[in-house]
This record gives structure tokens, sequence and C-alpha cells, in this order.
């Protein structure tokens, strides 16, 4: 990108006074911690979006504790489950995968529900290929009266039931073993409840272009069948691979080892799908999972019709379950706004050998176009009716983990499965097992993020993000807190898939219950005010008050700074704040706690590059930057201590990369 002759690059040290409350009095590597920051200040950010990053550390008054932890999560916006892990495991060990429970009979209870949030379920799923409208709106009021009532924060999604070519029924409440060599019928004829052996298709030309001796697969080959005989619409098969017959299975058929493809022209919505979205709208679910998209207009299409219909923030998941979404699959999910992996479906449609390299490749692009990925379908299947899972199924859910998947779902091993409770915590463990393994080994995410931003504040806040990933990790920070409206900025730091984990602070319940898709994000509702600095400290002080932070834990903070009548212009900054009681460090006499505030760099729109306060950075832009020449002009405090020396790492590489792209 050509360098304007209107921007500038400028350095500026200047010393502020700051809050008691901060407390910085750890170390990391032997030296005080720091708050950082690079400040981006154009005609061209006016009246948009800002970012603030700084690094806090933690020091707490005194050997306080605290004893009464009645409602804490409440007064903090922190839900109560992840508030209990914070407890027992610290920052570092709190799982950063999401898990999604499908809700069934097994666990539709006041009290199965309570068991599975307790076991971590960050987001409920509800099929609407099963049960009545009555049914699901009880599970709906029953999760909501418990994030309500005991302050837990689980969102919930529907899953829309897609076109009625892909279904069938066998009438029974809950799944049927199939024998080999018995003798079904599939008919599209319409019945009341279930008849023996006989499968009522919910598409009356279901059966159009099928001959005798095509197959016929439930759910990806739970079973198979062969068709024997053509009477009408009807077709009677007989059974060639015994299994399992779920209530309301998705079916294909397949020609000499060959989908069959057939009626490519109905809608991805059908009109069942759309009462049911009214019926979610209704209910203020937080997420509507699309089945079987097509394309990107489809999903366009719904998420207008959510903005014009629900009063709330509705996010829209594309479901991949088609050869046909595989091919139009970068378009789609830029249009959504995160994907399901519905292995199940897609394995029907493309070699099962191909499924592991697929679900990579749709975990990578999600990854790349900053959208939630769920990884969904047999992940713990044997524990539908076993208490253990299979190991190759753990193995399968630790590669998921390893692919830096936000979330694992549940589907019938919670909804019908025996052992609901039990492969939710499989799933707890195996993720947090494998994420702490991949730290501590030091394991390196080497995926090239592609720039997303197309505007100049879009751009500086991506790279922002970015570099403060690296930062948090280069200084083994304890956490990350970001301040944010729309779940924007917390969405760019989960997308690095950063170390330690993310707290989002937001005022907008629908960006709380969204991020809790996210990867390592743990959304809390707070009040935000327009002056970030307030919302920094008070929320810092409360998370200090309430015993969340041990004495020398180390915090960075980003935050979006909304312009205001009083500070019109947005900022984006980069500052350090240093205990000055430190030997050897100069002290501001005018600052009774004895903390100074160093803005490491300032861009500002000017005729030519300028000198400031005698430290000059950066050379002409022509030229290539000669780092020992900035080396030598960094003020004392830099180069004596590592840590400010990485903060000035940070500001050339961040404003490198905006400069590159």
């Amino acid at each position: 990108m050509a360098v304007s002759s209107s921007h500038s690059i400028r350095t500026c040290f200047q010393i502020k006074p700051k809050s008691q409350s901060f407390g910085l009095e750890k170390r990391v590597f032997g030296l005080p911690v720091l708050q950082h920051g690079v400040v981006y200040v154009g005609k061209k950010l006016r009246a948009k979006v800002g970012t603030k990053v700084e690094a806090v550390q933690m020091g707490l008054e005194g050997p306080e504790t605290l004893t009464d932890l009645k409602g804490l999560g409440r007064a903090l916006g922190l839900d109560v489950v992840s508030e209990m892990e914070l407890r027992e495991k610290g920052f570092l060990g709190l799982r950063k995968t999401k898990l999604v429970c499908t809700i069934g009979p097994a666990c539709n209870s006041l009290e199965d529900l309570e068991k599975l949030v307790l076991g971590g379920m960050n987001v409920a799923r509800l099929n609407m290929c099963h049960n009545t409208r009555e049914w699901h709106r009880d599970v709906i009021r029953k999760i909501k009266k418990l994030n309500e009532e005991k302050g837990y924060s689980v969102s919930i999604m529907i899953d829309t039931e897609g076109s009625q070519i892909h279904v069938v029924d066998h009438g029974e409440p809950t799944s049927l073993k199939v024998q080999e060599d018995s003798i079904w019928l599939f008919t599209p004829e319409k019945f009341e409840g279930s008849l023996p052996f006989t499968v009522q298709a919910k598409y009356e030309g279901f059966s159009e272009g099928i001959k005798v001796g095509d197959e016929l697969l439930i759910d990806g080959g739970m079973a198979r069948f062969k068709v024997i005989e053509r009477i009408g619409s009807d077709l009677r098969c007989q059974c060639i691979d015994s299994g399992l017959f779920l209530p309301c299975a998705k079916f294909s058929f397949w020609r000499d080892g060959k989908l069959v493809e057939r009626n490519q022209e109905l809608p991805t919505l059908s009109t069942k799908d759309w009462s049911d979205i009214e019926f979610g709208i209704s209910e203020g679910v937080d997420f509507i999972a699309m089945s079987f998209v097509k394309d990107a207009e489809s999903v366009r299409h719904l998420k207008d019709h959510l903005t014009i219909k629900s009063l709330k923030s509705i996010r829209v998941l594309a479901k991949i379950e088609s050869l046909e979404a595989l091919q139009k699959l970068e378009e789609i999910i830029e249009a959504s706004d995160g994907v399901m992996i519905a292995r199940v479906d897609l394995g029907v449609e493309i070699p099962l050998e191909q499924i592991p390299t697929v679900q990579e490749e749709i975990t990578q692009m999600c990854r790349q176009l900053n959208k939630p990925v769920i990884v969904a379908s047999q992940l713990l299947e044997s524990m539908t009716e076993y208490p253990t899972p299979t190991r190759a199924e753990v193995a399968d859910v630790s590669e998921a983990v390893r692919q830096y998947a936000d979330a694992l779902m549940l589907a019938g091993e919670s909804a019908i499965g025996l052992f609901g409770q039990k492969a939710l915590s499989v799933l707890q463990m195996t993720s947090s097992r494998m994420e702490t393994w991949s730290r501590v080994e030091n394991c390196q995410d080497l995926l090239q993020l592609r720039q997303l931003g197309v505007s100049l504040p879009d751009r500086i806040a991506e790279q922002i993000c970015n570099s403060a990933v690296g930062m948090a990790n280069n200084l083994a920070v304890d956490a990350i807190f970001v301040y944010t409206k729309h779940g924007h900025m917390a969405s760019l730091l989960s997308r690095n898939r950063p170390n330690p984990p993310i707290f989002a602070f937001t005022n907008d319940e629908s960006t709380k219950m969204a991020l809790n898709l996210q990867w390592g994000v743990t959304p809390l509702l707070v009040h935000l005010s327009d002056d970030m600095e307030s919302n920094i400290s008070s929320t810092i002080n409360l998370i200090k008050s309430n015993g969340l932070v041990k004495d020398g834990d180390t915090v960075l903070v980003v935050s979006d700074v909304t312009p205001t009548h009083s500070t019109p212009m947005a900022v984006q900054s980069i500052q350090v704040i240093i205990n000055m009681n430190q030997p050897g460090q100069i002290r501001n006499e005018n600052s009774p706690d004895h903390l100074d505030r160093y803005t490491a760099m300032q861009f500002l729109p000017t005729d030519k590059y300028t000198h400031h306060d005698k430290h000059q950075l950066f050379t002409n832009p022509d030229k290539e930057l000669d780092m020992n020449q900035i080396d030598k002009k960094k003020p004392k405090f830099f180069r004596r201590s590592g840590v400010g020396y990485a903060i000035v790492e940070l500001a050339r590489d961040f404003w490198l990369r905006l400069l590159m792209s």
C-alpha cells in the first residue's frame, strides 16, 4: 500500500497520573508489567470506531480473600459456570472450545437441563424435525428460567428441518433397530402414529426416478436398504445393512456407487421452516441453523427477514451438508454468521475418506473469514447406547480441537442417548486436555490469516487485534479483556486463537449470547459508559474486589472507543503504565500513586513525517527502516526493559503490517 503524503508518524511520550486501583506491583521477566498502546488519529477515522489496547498488572490490596460468593456472577455479569471454573482452574485453565448439546426426550426436564449446563453446555440446540411446537416452547422457557434464576448463560439455537425431500419417519418417538433382511414399505401416504415395518416419506415425489436395485441410505449409512419393488409411489425395500433408524431421519438414494441427484429446484426453506423461524423469533432464540444450504442468496434472504421481523439480533448459521454447498463454500461462509459441519449428511454426498480433509478445510476457511464453526455429527455416537466412547471417537474429538474448531456438538448422544451427561463430560475433558497440551507443548498455529478489513478503520482494528494477541502470547499474560458493543473486536481476537482466555465485556444481551459460540471468549454483560477509562477501571476493580484474580495476575485490555460529543475523534492506542516506585526508573512526583502513562506511538495526518519530543522512530518512508537507529533513539526506559522493548516491537510490527496491507 502506498503511503499518502497526508499521513505521518510521530512518537510522543506523555506523563499522566493513573489511579491507584490498578496496583501494578507484579513483575514479568523481573520487570514491572506495563500498559501498552498504539494511537491512530486521522480524518478517515472521524465518527467511526476506535480501539485501545492496554496491559494491566493486577495487585491486590493486602491478603484479602472472598468468602461470600452469593450473587457475584450477577453483579459482575459473569455466568455461574464460568465463575466456578475460573475459581477452580484459574485463567489459563478455562476451556476455550465451546460445547453444543441437542435437547431431546432424554434431557428435556429442568433437572437434566441444569445438569447439562453445569457440565459445560454453552448452546442448547433444538432440532425442529422432532417433537411438537409446544414441546420446543417448553424447553426454551426452561432454559431461560435457568438463565434468569440461577445465573447461567446458555444460548438457544433452533435447527430448521430443510427440504422435505430428505426426510422419512417411522412414527415412533425413539430410534428403532432395523434387522438385516427385514422388509419395509416406504410410502408418501399420510398416517397418524406408527405402522409395523412402514415408513412415511415427507415428500410426495420422493420415489420419482428411483429404480429397482437402487439403495436407500438412512442418515448417511446408519442403516441401508435395497429397493426390491415399486408399487405406484411406494417402494418395498429389504434391509441389507442393519442398524439404528432415528425418527425423522435423513435419507438418500444411491445407484452404482453414486448419489442419485433429484429435485434440485426445491427451496432451501420450506413452508414449515418459515413457520419454525417465526416461532424462533417470537421465543427470542439466539441462533437459527439453516439445513441444506445451497447458496449464499438463501442465507442473505433469511438474514434480511430477521432484520425486519426480529427486535433482537439473531445469528444465522449455514449447515454444510451437501456437495452443492461445498462448491459455493466461501460465498456461503461470507454471507452467514457461522457454519455447522454436518458430517453425516455430508458423508452421503462425498467419499467417506474425504471427510477429515474437508472438515479441516472448512474449519480453516471459517477462521480466515472470522466466522465461528461447529463440528457436528457422530462425535461420540457409541455413547448413545454405551457409557464409554471408543478410542477412535476420542481421537476424533481431539482432532477437531487441534484444528481450533470453535465448538463441538452432541446430537443423538444427548437428545436420545442413555448417557448424555457422560458424553458431555467426555467432550469437556478431552477438549480441555487437548488445549492444555497444545499450550504446554507450545504448538503454534501456523495458519496465515488473510486481511478482512477494507476501510482503514477496519484494517487498523484488525491489525491491532492481531498484534495484541502476539503480545499477549509473548508476554504470557493471564487474560485478555475486551470491551465491545457488537462483538467484532472479541471475534477478531478469538480468530487469532490466543493462549490466554478472552473476557468480552458488552452491554448488549444479543452480543453476549452470540459470543457463547466464539472460541476462547467468556462474555459478560455489564454497563458500558462512553468513558472507556471508567469502564476499564470499574470492571477490573470489581473483578479484583470479588477475588477472581490473584495478586500479580496480568491482563491485556482491548477496547472499542466510540466517538462522543466530548471526544469526537476516534482513537486507537497502545499505552504503557509503569509502577514508578521501581528502582532506576523515572518518577513523576506529581502523581500520588507514582504511575506514569506513556503513549508509545501516535499517527497523525500531516504533510510529512515529523519529529516530536526528540524521539523520531521512523525515517523517510521511501527508505528501509533502520532498526539499529531506532534502538538508539528509543528512550532510556525502552532500551533497558525487556517488556518495554516488546512494546516497541509491537508498535513497529503493527505499523509495518498496516503499510503492507
